[in-house]
């Protein structure tokens, strides 16, 4: 957060808000650890999960009953107007068939890198492009308009950033939230309930048990796909039964 002006209020934009969400999930996350080997509480999960309750949190930036109590004007005090925040929440999905397809295409590239057998040897430089082609090729993605996020050549999240076959962990963590968003607004919302049994069920064991029995703790089934494809507008709203 950019240090203001001495004598100026400290401002956030709305991504500085969410991360301020998201990072205090990665707290609570460790706050509510309740196992006996410290190497698996808090956040020692595995990294297609570690970002999963954080990005849950983010779900309280822009809930009605916390906007009103922080997201208003730091001199007159007149909160956020009804419609800017609509405006907000409907900008969310603007652009998301590309964002999607070009992550998707990053995703798998780096699956394919790291499914090359061990004795298969370096690939000589002037293959990699017809590997990548070829790659995005087998799985419907080699579309000229929306290249993968990032081209091999410069790919350092899974060559040099510790997300070796792992960069798909991003979109399946939000594949979780988004189902656990859909269970917290069904069942009320800011509910004491709701939040204890997330603390109790998830939060709380950390690495102790498998993550899918802890997610299937809270919500009583496997995940589902659909929340993710309605909230990033890739799929018709869901209706009441």
């Amino acid at each position: 957060m950019p240090r203001p002006p001495e004598g100026s209020p400290t401002l956030l934009t709305l991504d500085e808000v969410d991360t301020a969400f998201h990072e205090f999930g990665h707290v609570l996350h460790g706050l509510f650890s309740s196992v006996r080997y410290p190497r698996f509480s808090g956040t020692s999960v595995p990294r297609d999960f570690v970002e999963f309750p954080s990005q849950v949190n983010e779900m309280w930036a822009m809930w009605p009953a916390l906007l009103s109590r922080y997201a208003v004007h730091h001199v007159t005090g007149e909160p956020l107007p009804a419609g800017t925040v609509e405006r907000l929440n409907a900008a969310q999905s603007y652009g998301e068939g590309f964002a999607t397809t070009e992550y998707l295409a990053a995703a798998l590239l780096d699956l394919e890198w790291h499914r090359r057998p061990a004795d298969a040897g370096q690939l000589p430089a002037d293959q990699v492009e017809a590997f990548e082609q070829q790659a995005l090729e087998r799985h419907g993605l080699a579309v000229e308009l929306i290249p993968p996020r990032y081209r091999t050549s410069y790919f350092a999240h899974i060559f040099a950033g510790g997300y070796s076959a792992g960069y798909y962990s991003y979109l399946w963590s939000e594949v979780l939230d988004a189902d656990t968003v859909d269970w917290f607004t069904a069942g009320g919302g800011l509910r004491r309930e709701s939040g204890a049994t997330f603390a109790d069920r998830l939060l709380s064991r950390g690495g102790s048990v498998d993550p899918m029995a802890a997610f299937e703790a809270v919500l009583g089934r496997p995940p589902r796909i659909e929340p993710l494809l309605r909230r990033r507008g890739l799929a018709q709203p869901a209706t009441s039964e």
